[in-house]
């Protein structure tokens, strides 16, 4: 696809600054940047359920979609992380019908959820990923060497002092500690606050 970058599927963890909320986190498939993107609980389950085939009791909502795409004769041809506003990221869902092709937008999280019931793949476009997209540290001491892989985001429960009270010089600093511990959780969170300020 022209003008975008194909992501996989690299982790989903609990969030352990926003309660009840978890980290998707998106990587290139050719590349070494991760794009983490904060979700709901309820998102998060949809996802986590269809990647570990766990066929619920009752369909869930976007299990509804894939129901419609037989009857209605549509598929989904692929999902695109097309905008990012103010820390907001916007999705696009591609869709193919016998007579048409549609975009409908949509929270990226619902976009994954659906991208992965269809196996269908997930865009993100390159403003996009410059804007947000994280450099994964390219090596790690405990690797010896080698390029580690994705972990949970570890729980820190230490009192940090606000963002806004860093300088530009410091979060900067924070930003690139964060991206060495795969701690893409803060990164964004610094990388959001220092997009505020430029």
């Amino acid at each position: 696809m022209e003008n975008a970058i194909e992501l996989e599927i690299i982790g989903l963890t609990a969030s352990h600054s926003q309660s009840g909320s978890f980290t998707l986190v998106l990587g290139e498939l050719d590349g070494r940047r991760r794009l983490p993107i904060i979700i709901g609980m309820f998102e998060a389950q949809a996802i986590a359920i269809e990647l570990e085939k766990i066929t619920p009791n009752r369909p869930m909502t976007h299990d509804l979609v894939k129901s419609f795409s037989k009857h209605f004769d549509f598929t989904v041809e692929y999902i695109l992380i097309s905008d990012m506003r103010e820390g907001v990221f916007y999705a696009k869902i591609v869709c193919q019908g016998p007579y048409k092709r549609v975009e409908i937008d949509a929270r990226p999280s619902d976009a994954v959820a659906i991208a992965v019931r269809f196996g269908a793949p997930v865009y993100c476009s390159l403003p996009v990923m410059e804007e947000a997209g994280i450099e994964e540290a390219e090596t790690n001491e405990s690797t010896g060497g080698k390029a580690t892989e994705e972990r949970d985001i570890p729980s820190t429960k230490k009192k940090e002092p606000s963002l806004k009270d860093y300088s530009l010089e410091k979060l900067n600093q924070l930003l690139e500690k964060a991206i060495q511990n795969e701690d893409y959780e803060k990164a964004a969170r610094l990388r959001d606050e220092i997009n505020r300020r430029n």
